[in-house]
């Protein structure tokens, strides 16, 4: 084999792969195929003890991509802020909520399960209401285990189950954590969303230690980007060397495309499916997939 010509201090026909924000080669996921059987779910909780990092934005486009590839999905309205219901254009009055299924005035869960305007992609709603749980569910026997026994009437019927947390480590969140086999954390690219990071992933290995030796950390979604402005991309960089492997390579920019699908109560991949950061979600749902956290 005739030896490569050298140019310029390089190998003449070798192409410098490109980097992508985390400082790595970019990747191609391939785009999976379709399932023949559904079930049981992996449940993934979605978590971070900071708000409006991107938690419910994700769980609506994360579950809608991968509703998209074939995956019967079932998102959890677990804030008492409503937000993802409000997010999936689901008016969540008179209708059975997580808090029903948790206190026990209501037994079916699939009861409580709203199908969407997604195809394969289904809800359980919340409201208000769910502010009041901690409250009543603080003397129960087994209180950290109440959501895993709501879900598991439903677990095999569905692929992949995301819980949408709120933003606190509370009796809830304990819940979720309990419940799921693996976590993603949305983080907003600023400085002090990633001072929590370290907090939230000390009380995972708790839970783990405590209450669920089965759950993962499923990666750390860097959510809000933006490569113009050296703050962000100086705190993706700390990131990355903090957690190394355990940050996704897929990035989510920032755009106001967002609040604009979610004023529409419908996921931006149908709101705007050729813009970027659908794509963006398409490419997480893929890396999830390669990864193995999700069928």
């Amino acid at each position: 084999m005739a030896a490569k010509k050298i140019e310029g201090g390089e190998l003449s026909g070798l192409e410098t792969p490109k980097v992508g924000p985390t400082g790595r080669p970019i990747r191609s996921f391939p785009v999976p195929e379709q399932l023949g059987t559904h079930g049981p779910a992996r449940i993934i909780a979605l978590c971070n003890q900071k708000g409006g990092v991107g938690k419910t934005t994700t769980t609506i486009s994360l579950g809608a991509t991968l509703a998209e590839y074939g995956r019967k999905v079932l998102v959890i309205d677990f804030d008492p802020q409503g937000a993802l219901s409000a997010g999936l254009g689901i008016n969540t009055h008179e209708l059975t909520t997580i808090y029903d299924l948790l206190l026990g005035t209501v037994k079916d869960t699939r009861s409580a399960v709203v199908a969407t305007h997604v195809p394969n992609l289904d809800l359980i709603p919340a409201n208000i209401d769910l502010s009041a749980a901690e409250v009543h569910l603080v003397n129960e026997v087994a209180r950290e285990q109440i959501l895993s026994r709501v879900l598991r009437q439903v677990a095999n019927d569905y692929d992949v189950i995301l819980i949408d947390c709120q933003p606190s480590l509370g009796l809830l969140t304990i819940n979720a954590l309990t419940a799921a086999h693996g976590v993603l954390i949305p983080l907003e690219c600023e400085f002090f969303a990633l001072r929590g990071v370290a907090l939230l992933v000390e009380t995972v290995d708790k839970v783990r230690d405590r209450l669920n030796p089965s759950i993962k950390l499923d990666g750390i979604l860097p959510t809000m980007y933006d490569s113009r402005t050296l703050h962000a991309r100086e705190v993706l960089e700390r990131v990355v060397e903090a957690f190394g492997d355990d940050v996704l390579d897929t990035v989510i920019g920032r755009t106001v495309k967002f609040p604009d699908a979610s004023i529409s109560g419908i996921p931006i991949t149908s709101y705007a499916p050729e813009h970027p950061a659908s794509e963006a979600y398409r490419q997480l749902a893929r890396e999830l997939i390669s990864r193995g956290a999700v069928a």
